[in-house]
């Protein structure tokens, strides 16, 4: 039954189109088992048909849970903190209906006792009175008429409670019409020594019963303590191995073939809450525009890292200390714009005191390499491969000096060049090739020889076709030729790539774009300005640079991400939502660094000895 309901809903969806690859289903089933022989087309992907199968046939079936649940009589959509409080209470009120019950009849059945007890203390005269009635209802009118009073023995007084002993011994005590009816059809083995102390007893066991019925609705710690109990009960009970495995994916079912190959917008914030978005969210804008909201971070958290990457793309996750973790962009959650994100931490194996510090998109681990900068200068080249097959706690990338940290990563061809650029302005252009390849937890070698005080912020791979973008933290920046940065050998101090003035502030970052591309701009408190490079005119090296974005009082630029302009991008809003206008041009500047292919003369110049300085003797010295 169950391979002819196969095959008949493998012929419908071939049908119907949706498993175009499959040219014929056959039934090759016998009394050894079942087996079904699907016919494919000439270069299709049998992986991606497997997939399909699982998708549109019996072969796999998945349900989803909505977490439905009725609250106060109407239904609603509950979290998983709300289902655990809706749990709670609901075991709160079990458990204060079941003891409501038990308090209930343990004080029915400890009336009936009193009554019972009396009578026995007082039997002669309980009697006397029934064999006196001429039928059964005077008798009962006759019992609850006449005044009781506790005669017992000591030993039966020592086992009732003292409340009692104080009332009963009072001689005021009448019989109900339910302890007479209990007294009437009472048998007469009751009045043996032995059954009255049973009756004593009982009746004391249940007075201690009631007293903790009687806590347990009073006090809500002892409420909780039964719950608490309760569970421990069900976990030793029913705690065995879990029989069904819970995965994320089925076993042998890649889930990348049924997710659509585009591009989105990752994010990743100085906290470490990362997201990702479509594309389209951001719309385009004139240079100059002050932005939308980005992302909703919390106070003192901003947006420090922007890419574009496509769902089937791996990240590379750098950290501070060196250590790397594998994540794929479609494991991301999808967010809204104004969403802070999620953890990354939550999301990988690494300790949350870890911070990331560079994050690289690549697709396949093939025969490119990994290109990693240093704050403090040093540079590294491993084979992509290496970090093919990572641990489920991360790899080591890289090794560091003490105080060094990543700042950057590229993927690069071996025969690339490279740029490195600093906070106070100064770069310096070095072939690949004289950075020899290493292994993961090599340190690397020099790239660049640093002034005191002064950091690498950033690493470029040099494109013929663009240009060098560099942007400071007051907004300013600029485009420069990358024919205006001479090659030299790795090691030196380098050249002046912008003027780091009071007005620009220091260098945020450097990167190679191309006219077709777009800008993303992002400040501390999360703005965020799409631009494209048409506005952007191409000028000096050594200049000042113009306006990029206009930022608040109290704000600054801390990253930009290139953007790769897609087809029917100029059809995007020229603004956008809660944006000024662009302006027409940047403020003036007060010198003839903005006119294209002129610079400062004075700041044209490279600081003696800098610009074809060797390598030093040790730089070239890997450490292990």
């Amino acid at each position: 039954m169950l391979k002819s309901t196969i095959i008949e809903r493998i012929a419908e969806v071939v049908k119907a189109g949706k498993i175009p690859d499959i040219t014929d289903v056959q039934d090759h089933s016998d009394r050894t088992g079942m087996r079904i022989v699907l016919d494919l087309r000439k270069g299709s992907e049998p992986e991606l048909v497997v997939n399909q199968l699982y998708e549109y046939t019996p072969l796999q079936s998945t349900f989803s849970i909505i977490n439905i649940a009725l609250v106060g009589h109407a239904p609603r959509t509950l979290s998983l903190k709300e289902m655990l409080a809706g749990f709670l209470d609901h075991r709160k009120e079990v458990i204060r209906r079941r003891t409501s019950f038990l308090l209930r009849r343990a004080r029915q059945r400890a009336h009936i006792l009193e009554g019972l007890i009396l009578a026995v203390a007082d039997i002669d005269a309980i009697i006397e009175i029934i064999k006196k009635s001429p039928d059964v209802p005077t008798a009962k009118q006759r019992l609850m008429a006449r005044k009781l009073r506790l005669t017992e023995s000591a030993t039966v007084r020592k086992l009732l409670p003292k409340a009692f002993l104080k009332r009963a011994s009072s001689g005021d005590q009448f019989l109900t019409a339910v302890q007479a009816d209990n007294i009437l059809i009472m048998q007469l083995q009751r009045l043996t020594g032995l059954e009255v102390e049973k009756l004593a007893q009982e009746y004391s066991k249940l007075v201690e019963e009631i007293d903790g019925y009687e806590t347990i609705l009073r006090e809500e710690s002892r409420l909780l303590d039964i719950i608490r109990e309760d569970i421990i009960e069900i976990r030793e009970k029913y705690g065995d191995e879990r029989r069904t495995e819970v995965v994320a994916d089925a076993q042998d079912f890649d889930i990348e073939d049924l997710i659509a190959d585009e591009d989105v917008v990752v994010t990743l914030t100085h906290a470490g809450y990362i997201k990702r978005m479509p594309l389209a969210t951001y719309r385009r804008q004139g240079r100059g525009g002050q932005g939308i909201i980005g992302s909703d971070a919390r106070e003192g958290d901003f947006v420090e890292e922007l890419f574009i990457a496509s769902t089937h793309d791996y990240l590379l996750v750098l950290l501070d200390n060196g250590r790397m973790h594998w994540l794929k962009v479609y494991d991301i959650p999808s967010m809204a714009r104004q969403s802070r994100g999620r953890a990354i931490v939550n999301l990988l194996q690494m300790d949350p005191k870890d911070r990331f510090c560079a994050v690289v998109a690549v697709r396949d681990f093939d025969e490119r390499y990994l290109v990693t900068a240093t704050r403090k200068g040093q540079i590294k080249k491993t084979p992509l491969a290496a970090y093919a097959n990572p641990r489920r706690g991360g790899i080591q990338a890289t090794g560091l000096d003490e105080g060094d940290v990543v700042i950057g990563a590229a993927i690069t061809r071996g025969s690339d060049e490279i740029v490195l650029g600093t906070a106070r302005g100064q770069s310096i252009r070095f072939q690949e090739t004289d950075v020899r390849a290493m292994g993961r937890t090599a340190a690397g070698v020099r790239g660049i020889h640093l002034r005191e005080g002064d950091d690498v912020v950033d690493m470029a791979v040099l494109d013929p076709m663009a240009t060098l973008l560099t942007a400071c933290e007051n907004g300013y920046g600029k485009r420069t030729s990358f024919d205006e940065y001479r090659l030299q050998s790795r090691g030196g101090y380098g050249i002046i790539n912008i003027k780091s003035t009071a007005r620009n502030g220091k260098v945020v970052a450097m990167k190679s774009i191309r006219d077709a591309d777009e800008l993303m701009l992002i400040t501390f408190h999360g703005m965020i300005v799409r631009t494209g490079l048409n506005e952007l005119r191409t000028i000096g090296r050594a200049t000042q640079g113009v306006r990029l974005i206009s930022l608040k009082e109290g704000d600054r630029l801390v990253a930009v991400a290139r953007v790769v302009a897609e087809d029917g991008a100029g059809q995007l809003d020229e603004t956008a939502e809660g944006a000024k206008p662009a302006k027409d041009s940047a403020p003036a500047d007060n010198n003839t660094g903005n006119q294209p292919g002129r610079s400062v003369k004075d700041d044209d110049t490279e600081a003696a000895g800098d610009s074809d300085r060797p390598a030093e003797s040790g730089d070239d010295v890997t450490a292990l």
